[in-house]
């Protein structure tokens, strides 16, 4: 593989040679390896390495942006980025200004994932499916595993530069379950910062999900209508995320009138109770990082504080175009895109109450765990849970298919009456915006419990 640290240096005297208003680029090189499972049979299996680069420059309020993995002719990569701005350039060039920076920050995972063994994982990857497929009346299962080890470099014309290694491990598990024209189906999803230890001994948890598809086949479905809801941390996290955390990112605030009238700083949302973070300077997730890929330290940022939409996350170019602070939320998810506004760690804080509390007075409603997707358009949202169950007087009963929740995020927010103290946080999956898909994220919650929530069912 190429030295990239002598080709950043080469990049870098480019950078300066050349005139734009702004002028930046990235060199990665990165390592992967992914195995794929579509029901009883192994369906691919590899390991593969990358190395490339883009240049970005802003010209008159114009961006240009080109990509490359032949590591030749710096010099006119610099050229086309700069002659794509100059033609889209038709205004102001504005950007929050950042401090010039110039480190190195480490993986901080000992063992790289990559370089594990690929028998050795799908020696794994083939008991969880034994394991998924030893249970009656399972119809079909797919497995989703891939990990990677990138280094990044970031350079400015500036003369910031700042060298990021990162690891990613995640999996995903689907089981689908059939009888009678009935089909119910669970998902396992479990990620980590590199850690593909985190991996192991989920054999009890698989077997649990595949018996749980199976017993959904015979489980009531809800009465629609209005109900008091508990969500478990993964699906209240998911709704964090989901329903108000795109609404979060400033570039869709920026470019939509009605978001940025509904959107605006001071309003109230919730309660006092009520404190929603987005935090990549959270070491050890999936979202956290030192530098956003602009060269902004990550920040801690409060979206909601006691209730008040105090904060949205920004870029460079949308925090100078709304006057508010860069918040390091600049992100692209590989070499071949350019960073744009997204989340990173997105999670509800805890409050006080316990989950026995947050049942005890209701009489009839509904606890709601886990999360099967769900479709989001501007303040309204549509989520599946994962699986579900009545409360009837203070109590969990009988189990039931997973529901829909449906409603107006605001009003959901302002309904949310007790929060847990229970915070966990969901490292699995990942987050999808424009065609970069899926960027490590991690989402978290407590328990919360949501007063008049729609309930989909019979």
């Amino acid at each position: 593989m190429p030295d990239i640290e002598a080709i950043a240096d080469e990049l870098a005297a480019e950078l300066k040679k050349h005139k734009a208003d702004y002028l930046e680029a990235r060199l990665e090189e990165g390592q992967t390896s992914h195995i794929t499972y579509r029901g009883r049979e192994l369906e691919s299996i590899g390991r593969s390495t990358s190395v490339g680069g883009n240049v970005r420059a802003l010209v008159k309020g114009g961006w240009g942006f080109t990509s490359f993995n032949n590591l030749d002719g710096l010099s006119e990569r610099v050229s086309q980025a700069i002659e794509q701005a100059r033609s889209a350039g038709r205004g102001e060039s504005l950007l929050a200004e950042v401090a010039l920076v110039v480190d190195e920050v480490s993986s901080g995972v000992d063992v790289n994932p990559v370089t594990i063994p690929l028998s050795e994982k799908k020696n794994l990857l083939d008991e969880y499916n034994g394991i998924i497929w030893g249970t009656p009346q399972i119809q079909t299962s797919t497995i989703n595993y891939a990990d990677s080890r990138r280094k990044t470099i970031f350079l400015n014309a500036a003369g910031s530069r700042i060298t990021q290694e990162r690891a990613d491990v995640n999996l995903s598990i689907l089981a689908i379950a059939a009888k009678d024209g009935e089909v119910q189906q669970v998902l396992l999803s479990r990620g980590s910062r590199g850690d593909f230890a985190s991996m192991r001994s989920l054999h009890d948890e698989v077997a649990e999900k595949a018996r749980h598809a199976v017993e959904m086949l015979a489980a009531p479905q809800a009465k629609g209508g209005e109900y008091t809801v508990v969500l478990n941390p993964f699906l209240a996290g998911v709704f964090a995320h989901e329903a108000f955390g795109h609404l979060s990112e400033s570039d869709f605030v920026y470019e939509n009138d009605r978001l940025r009238e509904i959107m605006t700083l001071g309003r109230q949302f919730g309660g006092k109770h009520l404190n929603i973070v987005d935090a990549a300077a959270v070491p050890g997730f999936r979202g956290s990082y030192k530098y956003d890929d602009e060269g902004t330290p990550a920040s801690h940022t409060y979206l909601i504080k006691e209730g008040i939409l105090v904060g949205r996350l920004h870029s460079r170019e949308t925090a100078a175009k709304m006057n508010e602070p860069p918040t390091g939320n600049a992100r692209a998810i590989s070499y071949g895109y350019p960073p744009i506004v997204r989340m990173t760690n997105t999670y509800i804080e805890p409050g006080d109450a316990s989950f026995e509390d947050m049942i005890a007075d209701i009489k009839e409603g509904i606890y709601a765990k886990d999360c099967f997707g769900g479709t989001t358009s501007m303040e309204m949202f549509t989520f599946s849970s994962g699986r579900a169950y009545m409360i009837r007087d203070g109590k969990i009963a009988e189990a039931l298919r997973p529901v829909m929740l449906t409603g107006n995020v605001f009003n959901t927010l302002e309904n949310i009456d007790a929060i847990g103290n229970d915070l966990d946080r969901n490292q699995g999956g990942g987050c999808g915006k424009g065609e970069q898909m899926p960027l490590p994220i991690s989402t978290g919650s407590p328990h919360i419990r949501i007063r008049k929530c729609l309930i989909g069912g019979s």
